[in-house]
């Protein structure tokens, strides 16, 4: 029974790594990714941050995670 309790990190450490960006205007959180490495996605981040400053996007934050989402892209109603 032991041997199953372990399962979940296991299964953590196999998830893939995002960049995940949240802006306020337009408020929404992206998804880049997958990367294999926290610092792969790291190394990606900055090209990501800049198409969204092109495209106009305020008060950016950036977070790199080990997760699955299931949509790339969420629009948040204001």
């Amino acid at each position: 029974m032991k041997f199953f309790s372990w399962l979940p990190f296991f299964k953590k450490q196999s998830l893939p790594w995002w960049v995940v960006i949240q802006t306020a205007k337009p408020r929404c959180t992206y998804y880049f990714g997958p990367f294999e490495s926290a610092k792969e996605a790291k190394h990606n981040q900055a090209g990501y941050v800049e198409d969204l400053v092109e495209e106009g996007a305020q008060e950016i934050s950036v977070e790199i995670q080990q997760c699955q989402p299931q949509v790339l892209t969420i629009e948040e109603d204001e």
